[in-house]
Protein backbone atom coordinates (compact mmCIF):
# COMPACT_ATOMS: atom_id res chain seq x y z
CA UNK A 1 0.00 0.00 0.00
CA UNK A 2 2.75 2.27 0.76
CA UNK A 3 4.56 1.44 -1.98
CA UNK A 4 1.72 2.42 -4.52
CA UNK A 5 1.16 5.60 -2.42
CA UNK A 6 4.71 6.65 -3.03
CA UNK A 7 5.27 5.32 -7.14
CA UNK A 8 1.43 7.60 -7.11
CA UNK A 9 3.51 11.07 -5.55
CA UNK A 10 6.16 10.36 -7.86
CA UNK A 11 4.09 10.40 -10.89
CA UNK A 12 2.68 13.40 -9.85
CA UNK A 13 6.08 15.12 -8.96
CA UNK A 14 7.03 13.97 -12.84
CA UNK A 15 3.95 15.97 -14.04
CA UNK A 16 4.49 19.01 -11.99
CA UNK A 17 7.83 19.37 -13.15
CA UNK A 18 7.75 17.99 -16.52
CA UNK A 19 8.27 21.00 -19.73
CA UNK A 20 5.09 20.96 -20.79
CA UNK A 21 2.94 21.47 -17.14
CA UNK A 22 5.76 23.97 -16.82
CA UNK A 23 4.35 26.13 -19.97
CA UNK A 24 0.38 25.19 -19.36
CA UNK A 25 0.85 27.44 -16.14
CA UNK A 26 -1.40 30.32 -15.54
CA UNK A 27 -0.80 33.99 -15.63
CA UNK A 28 1.48 34.28 -18.13
CA UNK A 29 2.35 37.13 -21.09
CA UNK A 30 5.07 38.04 -22.97
CA UNK A 31 6.40 41.99 -23.76
CA UNK A 32 8.68 43.21 -26.23
CA UNK A 33 9.51 46.98 -28.09
CA UNK A 34 8.98 47.46 -32.07
CA UNK A 35 11.53 47.23 -33.46
CA UNK A 36 11.73 43.95 -31.71
CA UNK A 37 15.22 44.68 -31.10
CA UNK A 38 14.99 47.97 -29.55
CA UNK A 39 17.34 49.82 -30.85
CA UNK A 40 16.82 53.24 -32.64
CA UNK A 41 18.92 56.16 -33.42
CA UNK A 42 18.19 59.89 -33.93
CA UNK A 43 19.84 63.44 -34.30
CA UNK A 44 20.38 66.07 -31.84
CA UNK A 45 16.77 67.62 -30.68
CA UNK A 46 15.06 64.74 -32.74
CA UNK A 47 11.66 62.83 -31.41
CA UNK A 48 12.51 59.33 -31.67
CA UNK A 49 10.21 56.26 -30.15
CA UNK A 50 9.38 52.87 -29.27
CA UNK A 51 6.29 50.63 -30.32
CA UNK A 52 5.06 47.44 -28.37
CA UNK A 53 4.26 44.21 -28.77
CA UNK A 54 2.35 42.28 -25.67
CA UNK A 55 0.36 38.95 -25.81
CA UNK A 56 -1.96 37.30 -22.92
CA UNK A 57 -0.45 34.00 -23.16
CA UNK A 58 -3.14 33.06 -20.80
CA UNK A 59 -6.12 30.83 -21.81
CA UNK A 60 -8.47 31.60 -19.22
CA UNK A 61 -8.05 35.15 -17.95
CA UNK A 62 -7.64 38.52 -18.54
CA UNK A 63 -4.37 40.22 -18.29
CA UNK A 64 -5.07 44.16 -17.41
CA UNK A 65 -1.33 46.12 -17.37
CA UNK A 66 -1.05 48.71 -15.19
CA UNK A 67 2.61 50.18 -14.23
CA UNK A 68 5.22 51.32 -17.38
CA UNK A 69 7.93 52.58 -16.63
CA UNK A 70 11.73 53.09 -18.03
CA UNK A 71 15.38 53.39 -17.21
CA UNK A 72 16.25 56.94 -16.85
CA UNK A 73 18.01 58.80 -19.83
CA UNK A 74 20.83 61.11 -20.28
CA UNK A 75 20.52 61.50 -23.75
CA UNK A 76 16.63 63.36 -23.32
CA UNK A 77 12.99 63.57 -22.11
CA UNK A 78 11.11 60.42 -22.17
CA UNK A 79 7.53 60.41 -22.23
CA UNK A 80 5.19 57.42 -21.78
CA UNK A 81 2.01 58.76 -22.54
CA UNK A 82 1.98 56.82 -25.64
CA UNK A 83 1.04 53.63 -24.23
CA UNK A 84 -2.56 52.86 -23.61
CA UNK A 85 -2.67 50.17 -21.58
CA UNK A 86 -4.88 47.79 -23.62
CA UNK A 87 -6.65 45.15 -21.77
CA UNK A 88 -6.19 41.86 -23.24
CA UNK A 89 -8.84 38.59 -22.91
CA UNK A 90 -7.49 35.32 -22.98
CA UNK A 91 -5.12 34.20 -25.98
CA UNK A 92 -5.46 38.12 -27.31
CA UNK A 93 -2.33 40.54 -28.59
CA UNK A 94 -2.15 43.68 -29.45
CA UNK A 95 0.76 45.70 -30.85
CA UNK A 96 1.32 49.40 -31.87
CA UNK A 97 3.99 51.05 -33.95
CA UNK A 98 4.99 53.89 -32.49
CA UNK A 99 2.99 57.28 -34.06
CA UNK A 100 4.44 60.61 -32.89
CA UNK A 101 1.46 62.24 -34.85
CA UNK A 102 -1.18 60.14 -33.60
CA UNK A 103 0.38 59.46 -30.30
CA UNK A 104 0.64 55.82 -30.03
CA UNK A 105 3.31 53.14 -28.91
CA UNK A 106 5.06 52.54 -25.63
CA UNK A 107 7.36 55.24 -25.21
CA UNK A 108 8.70 58.41 -26.76
CA UNK A 109 12.43 60.09 -26.18
CA UNK A 110 12.72 63.71 -27.17
CA UNK A 111 16.53 64.06 -27.78
CA UNK A 112 18.53 67.25 -26.36
CA UNK A 113 20.37 69.10 -28.86
CA UNK A 114 23.27 69.11 -26.91
CA UNK A 115 23.21 65.27 -27.82
CA UNK A 116 26.58 64.33 -29.22
CA UNK A 117 26.81 62.41 -32.44
CA UNK A 118 27.77 58.90 -31.53
CA UNK A 119 26.73 59.51 -27.89
CA UNK A 120 24.54 56.44 -27.22
CA UNK A 121 23.13 54.52 -23.73
CA UNK A 122 20.97 51.07 -22.93
CA UNK A 123 18.33 50.70 -20.68
CA UNK A 124 14.72 48.63 -19.84
CA UNK A 125 11.48 49.40 -20.01
CA UNK A 126 9.58 47.46 -17.37
CA UNK A 127 5.81 46.70 -17.44
CA UNK A 128 3.59 45.03 -14.84
CA UNK A 129 -0.34 44.83 -14.40
CA UNK A 130 -3.21 42.36 -12.83
CA UNK A 131 -4.94 39.39 -13.48
CA UNK A 132 -8.60 39.14 -13.42
CA UNK A 133 -10.95 36.28 -14.35
CA UNK A 134 -13.38 38.09 -16.94
CA UNK A 135 -13.35 41.44 -18.48
CA UNK A 136 -12.52 43.73 -15.57
CA UNK A 137 -15.13 45.99 -17.46
CA UNK A 138 -18.01 43.91 -17.01
CA UNK A 139 -17.84 42.19 -13.77
CA UNK A 140 -14.45 40.22 -13.54
CA UNK A 141 -12.76 39.27 -10.46
CA UNK A 142 -9.37 40.66 -9.59
CA UNK A 143 -7.63 37.76 -8.78
CA UNK A 144 -3.51 38.93 -8.41
CA UNK A 145 -0.87 40.91 -9.68
CA UNK A 146 1.53 40.33 -12.38
CA UNK A 147 5.24 39.53 -12.28
CA UNK A 148 7.45 42.33 -13.86
CA UNK A 149 8.59 41.90 -17.35
CA UNK A 150 11.51 43.77 -18.81
CA UNK A 151 12.39 44.97 -22.54
CA UNK A 152 15.62 46.34 -23.33
CA UNK A 153 16.52 49.35 -25.34
CA UNK A 154 19.23 51.19 -27.14
CA UNK A 155 19.31 54.73 -27.96
CA UNK A 156 22.31 55.72 -30.68
CA UNK A 157 23.02 59.57 -31.63
CA UNK A 158 23.43 60.14 -35.24
CA UNK A 159 24.48 63.24 -37.31
CA UNK A 160 22.88 65.84 -38.73
CA UNK A 161 21.86 65.23 -42.14
CA UNK A 162 24.12 66.75 -45.30
CA UNK A 163 22.71 69.07 -47.73
CA UNK A 164 21.86 67.04 -50.47
CA UNK A 165 23.25 67.28 -54.24
CA UNK A 166 20.59 68.81 -55.66
CA UNK A 167 19.76 71.70 -53.29
CA UNK A 168 23.38 72.36 -54.16
CA UNK A 169 22.94 73.08 -57.45
CA UNK A 170 20.37 74.99 -56.59
CA UNK A 171 22.08 77.39 -54.05
CA UNK A 172 25.54 77.60 -57.01
CA UNK A 173 23.75 79.96 -59.50
CA UNK A 174 22.74 82.06 -56.47
CA UNK A 175 25.59 82.71 -55.14
CA UNK A 176 27.05 83.66 -58.46
CA UNK A 177 24.97 86.12 -58.98
CA UNK A 178 25.38 87.27 -55.08
CA UNK A 179 28.85 87.60 -56.22
CA UNK A 180 28.78 89.52 -59.39
CA UNK A 181 26.13 91.95 -57.65
CA UNK A 182 28.65 92.81 -55.02
CA UNK A 183 31.80 92.54 -57.01
CA UNK A 184 30.10 95.16 -59.72
CA UNK A 185 28.78 97.88 -56.44
CA UNK A 186 31.72 97.16 -54.14
CA UNK A 187 34.52 95.91 -55.60
CA UNK A 188 35.65 98.96 -58.06
CA UNK A 189 39.43 99.38 -58.34
CA UNK A 190 40.55 102.75 -55.68
CA UNK A 191 37.57 102.29 -53.47
CA UNK A 192 38.26 102.02 -50.47
CA UNK A 193 36.59 100.62 -47.53
CA UNK A 194 34.72 103.17 -45.03
CA UNK A 195 34.79 105.62 -48.04
CA UNK A 196 32.55 108.62 -48.13
CA UNK A 197 29.52 107.63 -50.25
CA UNK A 198 28.54 111.73 -50.86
Amino acid sequence: MKAKRFCAMLGLAAVLLSPGFVAALPFTFTFGTLPPTGAVSGQPGQLVGWGYSLSNTDSVNWFVPTLLSASSSALGTLDASYFDFPILAPGISASQAFDDVLVRGLYGLQLFNTALPGQSESGNFALSGEWWSGDPLTGGVFLQTSDQLLSPFTVQIVPGALPVPGSLALLAPGLMLLGRGWSKGHCKPGRQVGASLA
